[in-house]
């Protein structure tokens, strides 16, 4: 069995709570203890002790498959708040007030977010439809996420 990579439990949960990216964990783990680590040992070990995952996934606000250059692009950046913000998670009060003026912005156009996976742009305000109801997004015919919800595994994955 390889050498345990997790030097001290106790620390990484703290880092946890205190909200540092997988990143300056590595980057952390490396400086201390000279141990080269992946972003996946640290989702791999919140799952494994129950830690609240950072992000809302919310597939009904964000239904697409995005092509990486896209992924960081306002409208996406904004309706992951929204996520954050219907999933009860904290939110900073300068992102809330982004989201409030894009909502508000939407509202006055009477607009919603499109996305085209096969454009540079990606992401479109596009009119409000009457399909669209008071939705954010303009749904697509087909939900095209595929990244797993990882902490749903199945028993085959544990």
């Amino acid at each position: 069995m390889p050498a345990k990579k997790i030097q001290d439990e106790g620390e990484v949960v703290r880092w946890f709570e205190a909200g540092w990216t997988y990143d300056e964990m590595s980057a952390e783990y490396l400086r201390k203890y000279k141990i080269e680590t992946k972003p996946s040992m640290w989702g791999n070990f919140r799952y494994r002790k129950g830690l609240p995952r950072r992000i809302a996934r919310d597939d009904e606000l964000i239904p697409w498959a995005m092509e990486k250059g896209h992924r960081q692009l306002y409208p996406v950046i904004m309706l992951r708040i929204e996520a954050r913000m219907k999933a009860g998670m904290e939110v900073p009060e300068d992102s809330l007030k982004r989201l409030e003026a894009w909502k508000k912005s939407l509202t006055e156009n009477n607009a919603v977010v499109h996305y085209d996976p096969e454009t540079e742009e990606g992401f479109f305000y596009v009119p409000r439809e009457e399909q669209d109801g008071d939705g954010l997004i303009r749904e697509p015919k087909t939900k095209t996420t595929q990244r797993r919800n990882a902490d749903t595994r199945s028993t085959d994955e544990r």
